[in-house]
This record gives C-alpha cells, sequence and structure tokens, in this order.
C-alpha cells in the first residue's frame, strides 16, 4: 500500500464540504439542489377521505397502522432532515465565497437557505411535534448526544427565520428566476405554520402582508390554473417546475392510475364519494338543504369546481365519453370518430372505477399518448392566503367585511365572475362564527381537493377521529345495482362539519374499504424508530 501514499481522498472532479462553497457558482448550486421535489410538498391527498386507490385499498393513516418503522414516515423525517443539513453546511460555509460573491447576491442566497431549513422545521413540528433541532453541521459523535426540542422553541425559531426571509428576499423575479424563492413565499410559509398553529395573529398578519403587496392574484379560470396555462400565472406563490424535457416528471404508471380505462390508462386513483357530497349547489347551501340537489343528477346545479374537479357522467374525457353506467356497453369516442366498447363500466371492465369517478383536476389531455404528467407541483397559491386571512380573523373574533370579500373572491373565481357580481354566484354574507367556520371549512375542503391540504385541515380541526373512522363508498357490482337508483339512492346526509353519513343506504352502496384512525395517537406521527434506536436519548411520541 505504500505506493498509494499520495492517493488524493478529495479529487477536484467531485464536491466536498472542506473544498465546496468557495464562490458563487458553488453557493448557487447548493441552493438550487433544494429546489427538487424532494423536500418540498404538501401531504398525500390519500391521506384524507377526498381520495382512495383502487390498487392499494387503504395506508397507515387511513388505514390506522402508523407505526415508527413505517416507510412514508421514515422518508418524509430523513428529507427534511437532508435539506436542514445542507442548509446549516451552508450557512456555516458560505463566508468562504464572501470576497468572490457580491454582496446582494450573498444576502439572497443565505435568506433562501434559510427560508428552506425553517420550512423544513415547520412541516417537521407540525407532523412529529418535538423534534431535534439542528441549526449548524455537527460531528458524528455530537449528534448521538441530541435530544428533542420542544415544538413551541422551534416555532419561535422558525417565525424569526421566515421574517429574515421575507425582509431580504425580492418581490419577484423575471426569466429563468422566476420560479425561485420570494418575500411572498416566506410570508406564505408563515401564515400557514401560524395557522396551523392556531397563532391567528401572526397568520392574519403574514397573509394581509401578502394580500396589501398586490403581487398576487387569482387565475382567471378555475380549472386551467392545474394545467400548463397556469404555471405562470400571478396565483403562484410557490411552485416547483417539473418538466418532461428535462426529465423532472411523474412515470407512466402514475398517469394511468390517474386516467380512464377507455384511455388506456387504470381509472385506480380516485376521488371519494365524500368529497363529491361535499360541494354546495349553486344556491349555496349544502346537497342535504338545497332543493336544486338531484341524486339521479348529481353534477346538476352544483358549485362548477365539481366540474372542474371530477369527470361529469356523459361527457367527453380524453377522447371517450365518459359513463360508468351499468347499461351503457359501448360509448362514442370523438377520438376515434365511433362507437367503442365503454370499458369504464364496471359491467364491461371489472376494475373500471370503483366509486364511478374520475379526477379531471390537474390533468392535461396529453396525458394519455405521453404517459408523463409534468405539470409544476403546487405548493402555495394566492387562494390559500385569502382562506388563510379570513380563518384568521374568525378565530380572532375579527369578523368583518374583509373576512367576507376573502372568501367571496375565492368562491366568485369559481363561477368565473366578480366578488362584486353577487348575481353571478352565492355570495356569503353570515356574520355568525359558527355558520362562518363551517363555510370556510367546506370551502377549503372544495377549493383545495387533490392538492395535500386536507389531511391537515383534519388534524388541526380535530375531525381526522370523525372522518377518518368512516368507510370508503363505492357503486355496487353491477349484477346487484338498482338501475332506478343510478348513480346514487338518495340524498347523502351532512353532519354540521360537512362529514357525509352512509349508513342508511344499506345495500345500495357499496363498502370499498374501512378507515381507521386512533385519536390517542395519531394526531402526531411516530418518531422514526431507527433514530431512536441510533441515539437513545430520542424519545418517542405517545402511542408508538
Amino acid at each position: 500500500m505504500s505506493s498509494c501514499h499520495t492517493l488524493d481522498l478529495a479529487p477536484l472532479s467531485e464536491a466536498s464540504t472542506g473544498r465546496f462553497y468557495s464562490n458563487q457558482t458553488e453557493l448557487e448550486l447548493a441552493v438550487n439542489d433544494l429546489y427538487r421535489l424532494a423536500f418540498w410538498g404538501n401531504d398525500n391527498e390519500l391521506f384524507s377521505d377526498n381520495e382512495w386507490h383502487r390498487g392499494q385499498l387503504t395506508n397507515a393513516v387511513i388505514g390506522g397502522t402508523m407505526n415508527a418503522d413505517d416507510a412514508s414516515v421514515q422518508t418524509y423525517w430523513l428529507n427534511a432532515y437532508k435539506a436542514i443539513a445542507r442548509a446549516n453546511s451552508f450557512l456555516a460555509n458560505k463566508d468562504k465565497a464572501a470576497s468572490v460573491t457580491p454582496a446582494n447576491v450573498m444576502l439572497r442566497l443565505e435568506a433562501e437557505m434559510r427560508l428552506i431549513r425553517a420550512y423544513q422545521y415547520a412541516r417537521l413540528i407540525t407532523h412529529f411535534g418535538d423534534v431535534p433541532f439542528l441549526t449548524g453541521p455537527l460531528t458524528l459523535q455530537e449528534s448521538y448526544g441530541i435530544s428533542r426540542t420542544a415544538k413551541a422553541q422551534i416555532l419561535t425559531f422558525v417565525f424569526t427565520e421566515l421574517d429574515f426571509a421575507a425582509a431580504n428576499l425580492p418581490a419577484s423575479y423575471g426569466g429563468a428566476e422566476a420560479k425561485r424563492l420570494t418575500k411572498g413565499a416566506a410570508l406564505a410559509i408563515k401564515a400557514r405554520t401560524a395557522l396551523y398553529t392556531e397563532n391567528w395573529e401572526l397568520a392574519r398578519d403574514a397573509a394581509l402582508a401578502i394580500i396589501g403587496s398586490g403581487h398576487y392574484s387569482l387565475h382567471a379560470s378555475y380549472a386551467q390554473l392545474f394545467l400548463r396555462a397556469g404555471e405562470s400565472s400571478r396565483e403562484m406563490i410557490i411552485s416547483i417546475p417539473r418538466d418532461e424535457k428535462q426529465q423532472v416528471f411523474s412515470g407512466a404508471g402514475y398517469v394511468q392510475d390517474n386516467i380512464s380505462r377507455n384511455a388506456g390508462g387504470f381509472g385506480a386513483q380516485l376521488p371519494t364519494r365524500d368529497i363529491v357530497d361535499s360541494y354546495e349547489c349553486t344556491d349555496g347551501k349544502p346537497i342535504d338543504e338545497s332543493p336544486l340537489y338531484e341524486p339521479k343528477d348529481p353534477f346538476k346545479n352544483r358549485d362548477p369546481r365539481l366540474t372542474a374537479s371530477v369527470v361529469e357522467f356523459n361527457t367527453q374525457w380524453l377522447g371517450y365519453n365518459y359513463t360508468p353506467h351499468p347499461d351503457s356497453l359501448t360509448i362514442f369516442s370523438s377520438k376515434e370518430n365511433r362507437k367503442v366498447q365503454n370499458k369504464d363500466t364496471r359491467a364491461v371492465a371489472a376494475f373500471a372505477s370503483f366509486t364511478g369517478f374520475l379526477w379531471k383536476k390537474s390533468i392535461d389531455q396529453t396525458w394519455p399518448d405521453r404517459l408523463v404528467e409534468d405539470n409544476d407541483a403546487i405548493i402555495i397559491r394566492y387562494a390559500e392566503i385569502l382562506l388563510t386571512y379570513a380563518e384568521a380573523k374568525i378565530g380572532l373574533g375579527e369578523i368583518d367585511a374583509s373576512v367576507l370579500s376573502a372568501i367571496n373572491q375565492v368562491r366568485a373565481r369559481a363561477y368565473g365572475v366578480t366578488e362584486q357580481q353577487t348575481a353571478g354566484y352565492p355570495a356569503v354574507t353570515v356574520v355568525n362564527a359558527a355558520a362562518l367556520t363551517q363555510i370556510l371549512r367546506r370551502e377549503r375542503r372544495v377549493e383545495f381537493a387533490r392538492e395535500g391540504l386536507r389531511y391537515m385541515d383534519l388534524i388541526r380541526w380535530k375531525l381526522a377521529e370523525k372522518a377518518l373512522t368512516r368507510p370508503v363508498i363505492g357503486l355496487p357490482d353491477p349484477a346487484v345495482q338498482n338501475r332506478a337508483k343510478w348513480p346514487f339512492p338518495g340524498v347523502t346526509p351532512l353532519d354540521s362539519d360537512g362529514i357525509a353519513d352512509y349508513t342508511s343506504f344499506g345495500a345500495d352502496v357499496k363498502v370499498l374499504a374501512q378507515r381507521s384512525f386512533d385519536k390517542t395517537r395519531q394526531y402526531l406521527w411516530p418518531i422514526p424508530a431507527v433514530e431512536g434506536r441510533v441515539n437513545t436519548g430520542i424519545t418517542q411520541n405517545i402511542g408508538y
């Protein structure tokens, strides 16, 4: 081995902490690496009562089986701490490049990194509670002595870091930099985190700062917002680019799970009956209160966001008429210009949509041909800020015209009108706190369906123990489906929290899966078991 005494253990062609961060380019590379989707994202919609997957049937959240060895828990934890470690390394070493990096660039990059680190801690404490708190690089030996820090202490740090980022990031960028983190992004994360932790004043003020900035506005079309046309919308505050050309996109399996069987998909990742029933009628009333609701024509007289989010029966979708009716054995295809076998009814294809519904929201017409999903991933958009402001004001007991305006702006956009055009949409006028809370919670559910916000809403409103213990409901098998009751046997009762009750429908519905949620432990996730095995000072959450 004497011949290897000059072996270069840190070759110049590869990065190492000792050599890296030496110039502006390397600082920018370090920051840019954290703009990957692995380090961003809202919760899985399958953790909620909005979505269900035929192949997976259940998961650790809705099945009540979450434990300290769960892979999704470990991945969530690991990715958060990877980002934190990289941010800490950057902040500890950035000054190596100070002499060759303009001061304004250095300050901006620091603000981006501190924002990203704060975002990771915000996600950790809202899911795990107290967590290890690291603000600088550690040696391996030092890491063995780390324990969990109180959530409240970390939360104070998060808000301070986000304030720094908001003060030192630009309001906007241009050109290729347009998707970088901004002042608005820092304020948006602060508003969401404050809302989730019931810091109403901070949530209100952060949301109001965004509203007052004038940099953001609602996109004209709700449906188009989630397609290519919406990627550059002024509604986007944080979105992570995905692009087929750069090989940043979801795989063919994900696409096929979400598109119809007629179009070559699996019809497996589905809207639940629960989410469909949560959309109001056009009179602003829930389906169990509105005279406009017709169970045999469930898309009629409904909030337009329903048909923007879920494929309406007897409409052309991805080149084929979509109808899951058991007697519709053939349908017309606009793509083939002829009648074809209807693979979207279970009378023909046994694994056609079990709930009878398919997602339309965010699905591009080119997906069946490309088998590629490359829409940008939306993290936070302006509609959330408006509803955050309204909820924070309600929480503070400050119900005024601005609360109604914030809610009505979102509702009006769904109908394609302005807030002032009250004849064109069901404007909210009530000022009773309890009634407004019900309206706002329903508004959040339908506005953000499929965007990963429902799970944390159920957690923070303490509704998970109710919503996630009800069964997933689907259509009966075709052989026993009562055609006179197609597609659903009656009006679904909804309680004051908007949670559906299907027990009275008996054999006219089919239980696809039973949800389960243990309220004694599942409001927090377990600390990954591997952490406790390596460091006995890392304690576990109750019940795990």
